[in-house]
């Protein structure tokens, strides 16, 4: 075989030769012991500065260093909670989700960060496997931990109110309109504690502060993974924190400690907001405005007529929807310094319009839960779009191999495994899937291909197996086939993704029925009860058989082209 070089990748250079490992030239400074260090310093470096706002109300980073610290007494003392037992967190974008999320921390607790949108089956399957003894939940969603508590190991809910870190009167005005109004807040009957009397009580408690370490897990985030059922990735604080300083790496010239405005109208359960727009904002002292409902654009869009943000992150189906927003045409975008995209590829039309529009390009990278999230990004000299990854980020090394595990050739297509310090320990109680995605030497095989261009830059020109991506969410066929696995009039399903203008993919499901009598209708009821909403087949097929080669495996590629 032809011997490979390994060669260094310099940030905005071309490579120098045919390489299928790279290694960023720069390595990050390890400057926390903890993420309770790094914020415990954010919170007194920018004491009096906003922190987070949403639906008109804010916290300074004194206000959430306090409610956090008040929330974590009350979790150690009245709920027992301590180093490393689990602790979910339901919530949408609110000011109690980084309340809360510190708050565990602060115990030395894991925070197990739960879509809130999950039907009663999703939520059962990842209560149940992460162990989690609390939770913390938005009343709008408590009706879905009502269904799985008598099979789950919960021991206590927190159930907080929207307007719960408003003023009094806009507080019960939120409370009105939700319940009464516009009734978002279906009957729920559970023993719980509620969130503000939670942080009254836990005011006059004794706060222990929790002894970590960068070993120490921070943080389950699930994934799929390669295939299957949704799994643990088990982040630690060195991770997370590695992973700060990497980002800082690539856009720290830019951003201006104590100054920077940022639009977070991605949910920071999912882990690129938590990552991109939380954690790195809190220790720049960033000022978040969090977006709790980015479908009401009409509503959020008004806001920002005030709000000069300077940095912006989202997917293809957000920027798509904003630049043909009138509203969001008519912002003032002289503060614009930073829009990130990741989750999936973003189309090079909603690029160009972006950058018409705004004047700044999109800078797109790549990353993965399992990697905190961030391993390659585009480097801020780009002029446009680019259509590649970019380049591995700091203290980062990337391999192409071949599938007999050889290095390829520059411009061949290979696996990416990543090898670097946001890598995560491992997946939760799954030691196979782990061995299986984790080499002894500390490679993170991802199942994606991806190729060098000629300018050196990272492109992906396949992805893992079968995954369906919808607006940067992972899909996993082997789930919604089990589900319908389970309706009595399907012999066999098979789920795979099309292509779609906005969301990058939706999901293709056909069906063999056991009767002809099953519609459409019938089977997207079914899975409405089962999945969340982006993982609802949008197009449904009806065939007498499925196709498959000689040993029966589907063949899911002929099955990918929308039905006439």
């Amino acid at each position: 075989m032809k011997h490979q070089q390994s060669a260094v990748l310099s940030r905005g250079t071309p490579y120098q030769q045919d390489v299928s490992r790279v290694n960023a030239d720069n390595t990050i400074n390890q400057r926390y012991s903890s993420l309770l260090e790094m914020f415990e310093q954010a919170t007194t470096r920018f004491s009096q500065q906003p922190a987070f706002e949403n639906l008109g109300a804010s916290l300074t980073y004194h206000q959430l260093d306090k409610r956090s610290e008040a929330l974590a007494a009350y979790l150690q003392q009245k709920l027992g909670i301590s180093a490393g037992q689990r602790v979910g967190l339901m919530l949408p974008n609110c000011l109690q989700y980084p309340v809360a999320f510190f708050a565990i921390i602060r115990c030395g607790a894991i925070v197990v960060n739960i879509n809130p949108l999950y039907t009663a089956r999703e939520l059962h399957h990842q209560v149940s496997d992460s162990g989690v003894e609390a939770l913390i939940v938005l009343s709008n969603f408590a009706h879905t931990v009502q269904a799985v508590m008598a099979q789950s190991p919960i021991k206590h809910i927190i159930v907080s109110e929207l307007g719960d870190e408003h003023p009094v009167i806009q507080r019960k005005l939120i409370h009105f309109s939700l319940h009464y109004v516009k009734k978002k807040v279906p009957k729920w009957q559970l023993i719980h504690h509620k969130y503000r009397d939670c942080l009254k009580q836990g005011r006059l408690l004794r706060y222990q502060r929790a002894q970590l370490t960068r070993d120490d897990i921070a943080l389950l985030q699930y994934t799929g993974g390669t295939t299957g059922m949704a799994k643990g990735a088990m982040l630690t604080h060195g991770n997370l924190l590695a992973n700060i300083e990497q980002i800082k790496a690539v856009y720290g010239e830019l951003l201006i400690p104590g100054e920077e405005r940022v639009v977070s109208a991605l949910p920071l359960y999912h882990i690129f907001a938590l990552m991109i727009n939380c954690l790195l904002f809190i220790e720049l002292g960033g000022h978040n405005r969090l977006i709790t409902n980015p479908l009401d654009m009409d509503k959020w869009l008004k806001g920002l007529k005030n709000f000069n943000f300077s940095v912006i992150s989202g997917v293809n189906t957000l920027y798509a929807k904003l630049v043909n927003h009138p509203s969001f045409q008519q912002l003032n975008f002289s503060a614009l310094k930073i829009s990130v995209a990741g989750g999936m590829a973003v189309q090079s039309d909603v690029a160009a319009q972006w950058q018409r529009l705004t004047g700044t390009p999109i800078v797109e990278g790549y990353g993965l839960t399992e990697c905190s999230p961030l391993v390659a990004v585009n480097p801020l000299s780009i002029t446009r779009h680019t259509g590649t990854i970019g380049i591995p980020i700091a203290s980062t090394e990337i391999q192409l191999l071949s599938d007999d595990a050889q290095p390829v050739l520059r411009g061949e297509p290979g696996e990416l495994c990543v090898r670097g310090p946001q890598v995560m320990k491992g997946y939760w109680r799954q030691t196979e899937e782990t061995t299986a995605a984790l080499d002894e030497d500390g490679w993170l095989h991802t199942g994606d291909i991806a190729q060098l261009t000629e300018q050196g830059l990272l492109k992906l020109v396949d992805r893992k197996k079968d995954i369906i991506i919808v607006s940067g969410f992972n899909v996993y066929p082997s789930e919604i086939e089990a589900v319908l696995a389970e309706h009595p009039l399907i012999v066999e399903a098979v789920a795979v993704g099309i292509s779609h203008e906005i969301c990058g993919e939706t999901v293709k499901v056909v069906i063999v029925p056991k009767d002809k009598s099953l519609t459409q209708e019938q089977v997207i009821s079914h899975c409405r009860e089962r999945l969340t909403g982006y993982k609802i087949p949008k197009v449904i097929e009806f065939r007498d058989i499925l196709p498959k080669n000689p040993l029966g495996k589907i063949l899911r590629s002929t099955l990918t082209a929308a039905p006439h």
